[in-house]
């Protein structure tokens, strides 16, 4: 029995995006970043249909062990590192790559005699987030380096702040300080995210770590990944539940923010921000039914929209309704919300069934 509302995810789309991937940085190995449940496409469904890509990324120590659990044997990078010492021993013993981007996991690494683990150490050349200063760098090298022993098994990343303004200097200036700061390092070098990727080849180095492209959706403002010849991976659909008239005057939904300024047909849909459709999406949001665009109207609520449908006289209940996806690009309806598309993806809810296509 097919629910109400669902989202289909499309296997292939993930395929042929890695292949963008290898387009755009052919020289590079593939770093391919499935945190946050796959950007929550599924984590373990989104690696298999990457299993060509040459590591997996996450951010926490329990994604890595979901995958391992599952028979994973892919490299697989931690990008919050270990947390303490009994994470560490994890990290050994299921031959997790960390980030180390602390002192306080430098301390931890120093406490084991000798450790065979590949170490992504982590420079902040301008993000401010996690990673150590360039005055700091080479100090932290030595250390960790006395450590790891073997030269070769410490790789160097750092991470990109304004990469997807096209226009922003920041970028070129943070590659420079990486390449400056890290000369004489035998490791191998990050700097690329899907942004850095698709538009700062200065910044392609020995890996890459595509994210947000994967799942076919641009990392640029006012762009969408169809023109970089991305599929959409994720389509989310629900139905019509009823229909029904207002007369002119007349209000929809929470707050009365919408008034009928004629007689007007309205549709709910079975959908609200209960399933991960974004609260405030504003009034004119796109969605499509019979392939024909139709606006919201009003407030979204928990587990309903409302959509005018003056413009599709033959719309009727039980009728699907596409959200975002194929033919409804999933960057304009975060616009339309005021947000972003990594946020509408990853915030489908749990009551929401995924249902695998290829």
């Amino acid at each position: 029995m097919t629910p109400i509302t669902y989202a289909t995810i499309n296997l292939s789309a993930i395929e042929h995006n890695l292949t963008r991937v290898r387009y755009y940085a052919p020289k590079a190995q593939i770093m391919a970043v499935i945190k946050a449940d796959g950007y929550g496409h599924g984590l373990l469904q989104v690696a298999e249909a990457l299993k060509h890509a040459d590591a997996f990324a996450v951010a926490r120590i329990n994604e890595a062990m979901r995958l391992r659990y599952a028979g994973f044997k892919q490299r697989l990078v931690v990008l919050e590192g270990f947390m303490n010492a009994e994470e560490l021993d994890v990290f050994i013993q299921y031959n997790l790559d960390p980030v180390v981007h602390c002192v306080e996991q430098v301390a931890l690494l120093e406490k084991k005699a000798e450790t065979s683990l590949f170490v992504w150490l982590k420079l902040d050349t301008g993000m401010n987030r996690l990673g150590f200063k360039s005055a700091d760098f080479s100090y932290i090298y030595q250390r960790v380096k006395d450590c790891v022993k073997d030269e070769t098994k410490i790789n160097v990343m750092t991470h990109l702040a304004n990469a997807d303004d096209k226009k922003d200097t920041k970028t070129l200036a943070q590659i420079d300080l990486f390449k400056t700061i890290i000369k004489g390092v035998k490791g191998q070098r990050s700097m690329a995210n899907s942004a850095g990727i698709l538009e700062w080849t200065a910044a392609l180095s020995d890996w890459v770590r595509p994210g947000l492209m994967l799942y076919g959706i641009s990392p640029f403002e006012n762009e969408i990944g169809k023109q970089f010849n991305l599929k959409p991976v994720m389509s989310l659909y629900s139905q019509l539940i009823a229909i029904k008239t207002l007369q002119k005057g007349e209000t929809v939904g929470y707050g009365s923010t919408w008034i009928a300024e004629k007689t007007t047909r309205i549709g709910i849909v079975g959908i609200g921000y209960g399933d991960g459709y974004p609260r405030h999406a504003k009034t004119g949001t796109p969605m499509l039914i019979k392939g024909k665009q139709v606006p919201l109207v009003g407030r979204v609520s928990m587990d309903m929209i409302t959509v005018d449908l003056s413009s599709q006289l033959e719309a009727a209940v039980y009728d699907s309704v596409m959200l975002w996806g194929d033919d409804l690009a999933v960057e304009d309806i975060a616009t339309c919300a005021g947000t972003i598309a990594y946020t509408l993806v990853c915030g489908v809810t749990a009551r929401v069934p995924r249902l695998e296509i290829k």
